[in-house]
């Protein structure tokens, strides 16, 4: 009878291993398998294959190559014959009148040489546009019939664009367009043009050689105020705006800190016996953290109008229910028998919680206040778009306009070199208020007093 049973609880178990290996074969295969079958649906619902073909690679080259380059245009008013010549076509960067760059020569005839054979002539009636391997290019813009073109005989090739109104020539050395009233050429070139001193300063043009000697002769102030004060790259703005967007980071995760702390006491089952009361502090914070930052953003730049205190508040309104979350697990997890200790000393409630409680749970708030200080420092420069502060509402404005992408780039750049001065900043500070590292001056110091 019990060799039966025996035998019978052997069965048992194998029948039991089999299903326990046929089970963890399914999840084994089964979950990739799922995965695979989710993104096959992803593929098609979100049309993947369409999208190579529906992306236009000519603007995002024609992006990449503005955010390294400027160009410089030429423009002349077909109704009265002015000539004008600027960097990005702003009138901060326009050469004073008579001046032009070396390859633009004005006159009654403005001849622009865009080198390799390429030269455009600004007439007096007539425009035209000389293109090696293909001919001239000629175009008559008049009030009345438009823009009469004249092309060599054949077909159009597809860098031409002829309408009647409009012209347009896009070759590799420059580009031309010609509308009723006004003519302009726009010529590539590598580098940020103008953005130590714009054209009107008396240091453009100079070497770092030359800005140097005068620097030592006693102008390094006049330099540096016509660097700072750079009217075509706003430098003292630019800085101006990354103070904002570090500012509000900080201001928001400082008072987030302050506030979600007392209130992460009212949230623990060790400090608070009240369950009411635990439920209502804690279905507060899953309500300002449930709603993402952005919205309120939103909501409280319609309360307080734009501005860099709005977007603090917000990052401040989601902090304090994320470090209320996060606070209030800490405390429940302290070590009661410091608590004990100190109260075995005679000490009250308050010291109590000074001398017994935040002293466990200080590396973890710290080490949190500093993490997302850190990562607000990026949240605020989208915050900063939406409520007209920091870099992020210039980075914004800049691609709107689509003004100058090497001024998006420059602002991106500025972005990622904040961020990572932040991130080596919280390290250091993480290393020196939680780890207690000191420096090998002060080590050493320590050693010989011990030995």
């Amino acid at each position: 009878m019990s060799t039966f049973a025996t035998d019978l609880s052997i069965d048992e178990l194998k029948a039991e291993a089999d299903r326990l290996f046929s089970r963890k074969r399914l999840v084994n295969f089964g979950m990739p398998a799922l995965m695979l079958a989710y993104l096959a649906y992803v593929f098609f619902a979100f049309d993947v294959a369409g999208l190579a073909g529906r992306a236009n690679w000519e603007n995002g080259k024609t992006l990449v190559a503005d955010s390294y380059s400027y160009k410089t245009h030429v423009a002349r008013d077909n109704r009265n014959g002015e000539v004008s010549v600027s960097i990005e076509g702003e009138r901060k960067g326009t050469y004073p009148d008579g001046q032009a760059p070396d390859w633009v020569a004005l006159g009654a005839t403005t001849v622009i040489d865009l080198e390799d054979g390429h030269v455009v002539r600004f007439g007096p009636e007539t425009v035209e546009y000389d293109i090696p391997g293909y001919g001239t290019v000629r175009a008559t813009p008049t009030r009345s019939a438009g823009v009469q073109p004249e092309l060599p005989a054949g077909e159009v090739p597809d860098w031409i664009n002829v309408s009647k109104n409009r012209m347009a020539i896009t070759t590799d050395a420059g580009r031309l367009t010609v509308t009723r009233n006004r003519s302009e050429v726009f010529r590539y070139f590598t580098g940020w043009e103008l953005f130590w001193f714009t054209l009107d300063s008396p240091y453009y043009g100079k070497s770092p050689s030359q800005l140097a000697g005068l620097a030592a002769s006693g102008e390094a102030g006049a330099i540096l105020d016509d660097f700072w004060t750079n009217k075509m790259w706003r430098h003292q703005d630019v800085a101006w705006a990354i103070f904002e967007t570090i500012l509000m980071a900080f201001l928001g995760t400082l008072g987030a800190g302050m506030i979600a702390l007392p209130l992460a006491f009212l949230a623990t089952r060790n400090f608070n016996p009240l369950k009411s009361a635990r439920f209502l502090t804690r279905r507060v914070f899953d309500f300002v953290r449930g709603v993402d930052a952005l919205i309120w953003t939103v909501v409280l730049a319609r309360a307080f109008g734009p501005g860099p205190l709005t977007g603090a508040l917000a990052i401040l309104v989601t902090d304090t229910g994320t470090f209320g979350k996060i606070f209030s697990e800490a405390l429940e997890n302290v070590d009661q028998k410091q608590i004990e200790g100190v109260q075995s000393t005679g000490a009250n409630a308050p010291q109590r919680y000074r001398f017994g409680v935040i002293p466990q749970v200080t590396p973890v708030l710290l080490s949190q206040l500093l993490y997302f200080l850190e990562s607000n420092t990026r949240s605020a420069t989208v915050i900063g778009a939406i409520t007209g502060g920091g870099i992020g509402l210039l980075l914004t404005q800049a691609i709107i306009t689509q003004k100058d992408w090497e001024e998006v780039a420059y602002y991106i750049i500025l972005i990622i070199l904040m961020v990572m001065l932040m991130d080596w900043f919280s390290g250091w500070l993480r290393r020196r208020l939680i780890q207690g590292e000191t420096s090998p001056k002060r080590k050493r110091a320590k050693v010989a007093q011990a030995v």
